[in-house]
């Protein structure tokens, strides 16, 4: 890295709660608040922040390649089909978290995420089916609430559909981590 590149890193603002470490840095620079429609990027962040519930984030981001290797590179058909020996083998993966609910709701949850693509064509369009105009949110104003009414709608569909350990504050996160809504401060140089 030249001192010319050095310098260009340090001036680059960010959002202050990735503090120095290297892993939260990186998803802050490159995924938090990035708009995607990739449906397969959309079952990989229901899978790992309904992992979230009741734990940090950073817990699951360092879990995020054994996750990706226990549930199938988060192929939504191939977790929909896991059995009871995939249950016991994912309560023995010592690289994710073993908590029975959690992994029988990621099998549970990735039945219903097929059903929502069959019947709105993708599961983006159904997500983005709640956003004013169809299009993410800019939040301008660098207060980053927990919920919103919007994330209130969907996670109270969700679980009309039957869908677990997707409430309103798990489903704002989602939000934000698939760019439906671009917390990023004001001054950030990563929005």
């Amino acid at each position: 890295m030249t001192q010319d590149s050095r310098l260009k890193t340090q001036d680059l603002k960010r959002c202050t709660w990735p503090g120095t470490d290297p892993l939260y840095i990186k998803y802050h620079d490159e995924e938090w608040g990035k708009v995607t429609h990739d449906d397969k990027k959309l079952f990989e962040f229901l899978i790992l922040e309904s992992a979230q519930a009741g734990l940090s984030w950073i817990t699951i981001l360092r879990r995020r390649e054994n996750y990706r290797k226990a549930f199938a590179d988060f192929d939504v058909k191939k977790v929909a089909d896991f059995d009871d020996k995939d249950v016991q083998r994912l309560l023995n993966d010592e690289g994710i978290i073993r908590n029975r609910l959690k992994i029988a709701s990621s099998i549970s949850n990735a039945k219903l995420f097929i059903d929502v693509q069959k019947e709105f064509g993708s599961f983006d369009k159904y997500l983005y089916s709640f956003m004013p105009d169809g299009k993410p949110i800019n939040n301008p104003t660098g207060i980053t609430p927990a919920s919103t009414p919007i994330s209130d709608a969907i996670s109270n569909d969700m679980k009309k559909r039957g869908f677990k350990f997707f409430g309103t504050t798990i489903c704002y996160a989602h939000m934000q981590a698939t760019g439906m809504v671009n917390d990023h401060l004001p001054d950030c140089s990563f929005k």
